[in-house]
């Protein structure tokens, strides 16, 4: 059933989108989100789990260790979007703040970065949030969704920011780490449909005042595009850009797209678990980002980035990205996950 669903929406959507037919003038908005695997401080709090990383723990975690761990994250951050770095960086993953400042302040400053931030009730002390370029965005303000597992389990909160452009439009940015496929996908499955139906919520919120309005939905969402939780749940549909031309309209206005699905189709990921590939990491957004005249997607531009310098490049896990610790040991890499990057023209409003 899933499969025939998917073929007939892929089918609908497989049309010219107006950013492979119009000129791309007006600013570039250069979006991405990343996993930052682990990225703790090397400070105890009492009210986190986060014994494992400090400098007597089980990872050794030390203040050197962590230099160069966002040390790394930063030389990736910059190179995105032909060196200028992304103008909005969702992330997961980190202990907090103060962490993500660390690194913004150190090897970031001159990219003017700003974070919005929540904590999460996550037991490790794991959270979501967004990095965003203040030159080009004012925060309006943040907020955040809990998602209530049926067991009580604490996880992540759904974060999200909304934000005032140059040309005074306003987007929505949620940031999503959903529940992780510990205990196998079939068994975990509920979790990641609880945090969906959560997302949906926030969502549907926003369309029933305005159904053209510009969200991003950006995540590990521990699920590929096609599972239960993405496709009938939160309601991203797979879509596809194409060589021919259609003479009909998608309706688009209270529905979300996930720009992810082409390659993911195409048999790429970002997360390598045993010998398969999984597409945990993806970009939503809603339909106003693929059909109007002046914010739009640009066609086909959705990438799993991943320059060499993060790729493993021998031995068993050759092709993988190159993590910061493999098991226990210390690897000095960067994150487990691949980011994944999306682009936009911002014309703004004649």
């Amino acid at each position: 059933m899933i499969q025939k669903i998917i073929y007939k929406i892929s089918i609908l959507l497989c049309f010219v989108l107006i950013a492979t037919s119009s000129p791309q003038s007006g600013d570039t908005l250069f979006v991405a989100f990343w996993n930052l695997q682990n990225l703790f401080d090397t400070i105890d709090d009492p009210l986190k789990e986060d014994e494992e990383f400090l400098p007597d723990g089980g990872m050794e975690w030390t203040e050197e260790r962590l230099d160069k761990k966002i040390y790394n994250l930063a030389r990736v951050i910059r190179m995105m979007n032909d060196k200028k770095g992304p103008d909005l960086l969702g992330f997961c993953e980190v202990e907090n703040e103060n962490v993500l400042r660390m690194m913004t302040d150190k090897y970031l400053n001159d990219l003017d970065y700003k974070i919005a931030y929540i904590e999460s009730p996550d037991n490790r002390g794991i959270d979501n949030g967004l990095i965003y370029r203040n030159t080009s965005f004012r925060l309006l303000n943040v907020q955040a969704d809990t998602v209530h597992l049926s067991d009580n389990y604490p996880t992540r909160l759904i974060f999200g920011a909304n934000l005032l452009d140059k040309n005074n439009e306003q987007l929505t940015v949620f940031v999503n780490h959903w529940p992780s496929r510990r205990g196998g996908t079939e068994l975990s499955e509920q979790n990641r449909i609880q945090a969906a139906n959560k997302q949906r919520e926030a969502v549907d919120r926003i369309f029933n005042t305005y159904s053209a309005a510009k969200i991003f939905i950006l995540g590990d969402f521990n699920d590929e595009p096609v599972n239960i939780s993405l496709l009938q749940n939160l309601r991203a549909h797979p879509i596809k850009c194409d060589s021919i031309n259609a003479e009909f309209e998608v309706e688009s206005e209270g529905e979300l797209f996930n720009l992810s699905y082409q390659s993911y189709e195409d048999g790429l990921g970002t997360y390598k678990y045993k010998e398969t590939w999984n597409m945990l990491d993806q970009i939503i957004v809603s339909g106003s980002l693929i059909t109007d005249d002046n914010f739009y997607y640009i066609c086909d531009s959705f990438e799993v980035h991943k320059p060499a310098f993060i790729v493993t490049q021998s031995g068993d896990y050759k092709g993988t990205p190159f993590p910061t610790f493999g098991g226990r040991r210390h690897l000095g890499g960067y994150s487990d996950h691949f980011p994944v990057t999306a682009k936009f023209v911002m014309k703004g409003k004649e």
